[in-house]
């Protein structure tokens, strides 16, 4: 059966058995991605609705990360960004809020990976057919964990664009649907980064694998208190470590650098986010 690595990718990760699709749009009848999208929609739209299978689900997630990892030339850059600005900003901007209305730290962290993009548009795309593919907008890929287990990671499309209210209130719809097993197909084909963030659940830092065909993943780990020199005294500050993987084919470690650099730039103005 004929059928393009990125449609390959995403019937795994998506579960989709390709024996359903009975011929592709491709030439000579090959399976593209839009035919996989296509049978994900179908089954979306079919009247019986099944449960979500969190074994089968491990077992897609397994099946791709496996790939990735032997298919991608991967590339790891971590960075220590001082937070103390930042999350002094969020505690006067939340004192003026209702419950509701309030951020986390989690906004700022989106907000800042997302126009770091826009200096560094070669992490924001897709490598398809030996080839990168740029996207002209920023749709990140919010991963989150499922009650049960299980991850899937929706996407917020031009996050790039909105404010931080907007991506607050995007991120606990994405949070709330996805845990109700209600994320829509389109959601989870369209990212083109994605961002994890671990802190909730404890861990200082985390090193991503990417979900191809995207060209890499920022990851955010539990802000810590820890030694910190500042103006040549040493103080007590909040870090944070942000991690980036990301693929060899289309950029190096010159790119991610500067990538983490400008995201450390970014949460040191929140104002301005």
């Amino acid at each position: 059966m004929k059928i393009t690595p990125a449609a390959r990718w995403r019937a795994a990760a998506l579960n989709v058995d390709i024996a359903t699709i009975v011929k592709g749009s491709g030439v000579e009848g090959s399976i593209r991605l839009a035919d996989v999208e296509a049978a994900v929609a179908a089954q979306t739209r079919a009247p019986v609705k099944r449960g979500l299978d969190l074994s089968e689900m491990r077992k897609a997630i397994a099946a791709a990360m496996s790939r990735s990892k032997r298919e991608i030339p991967h590339y790891y850059l971590t960075e220590t960004v001082e937070l103390c600005g930042a999350l002094t900003w969020i505690e006067r901007f939340n004192a003026e809020k209702t419950p509701v209305e309030r951020i986390l730290p989690a906004v700022l962290f989106l907000k800042a990976a997302a126009l770091a993009l826009r200096k560094q548009p070669q992490l924001n795309g897709a490598y398809e057919n030996g080839a990168f593919i740029h996207s002209s907008s920023i749709d990140v890929g919010w991963a989150i964990s499922l009650l049960g287990g299980g991850l899937n990671a929706p996407a917020i499309r031009d996050a790039d664009k909105k404010s931080l209210a907007e991506l607050m209130g995007a991120m606990r719809d994405l949070v709330e649907r996805a845990r109700r097993g209600n994320s829509r197909s389109s959601e989870l084909t369209s990212p083109t980064v994605t961002i994890t963030s671990v802190g909730d659940r404890g861990a200082e830092s985390v090193t991503g694998i990417i979900y191809p065909p995207q060209v890499a993943i920022l990851g955010f780990g539990r802000v810590v208190t820890r030694p910190w020199v500042v103006d040549g005294r040493i103080e007590t500050r909040p870090l944070v470590t942000v991690s980036l993987a990301a693929d060899h084919r289309v950029t190096d470690g010159h790119i991610g650098g500067l990538y983490l650099a400008a995201v450390g730039r970014l949460l040191q103005g929140p104002d301005k986010l």
